[in-house]
């Protein structure tokens, strides 16, 4: 069943292998994963922006990140999104 939402957090240690890897493993049985960013990690809306777009970076092309306040929502698509957007432009 992969209805579920996984949920992961980000804590002081920052996005770390052993994190990618947690993460990784949340996705075999989830589409969509809650990253909760922890306050002692920031609290900048910028810095949030940067871990996402670092955590898509070490994810692949499969993923994508939308950030609703301090928790980064990352969905898994079964296409990449590079062949997404090629498709949606023919």
């Amino acid at each position: 069943m992969m209805h579920a939402v996984g949920q992961v957090q980000l804590g002081k240690n920052g996005v770390t292998e052993n994190f990618i890897s947690t993460l990784k493993s949340h996705f075999e049985n989830h589409r969509n994963v809650k990253v909760s960013v922890l306050r002692n990690l920031t609290r900048d809306k910028k810095e949030i922006q940067k871990i996402s777009e670092k955590i898509i970076e070490e994810l692949g092309d499969h993923y994508t990140a939308k950030i609703i306040g301090f928790t980064i929502n990352i969905k898994r698509w079964r296409r990449a999104r590079v062949e997404m957007e090629n498709n949606s432009e023919q």
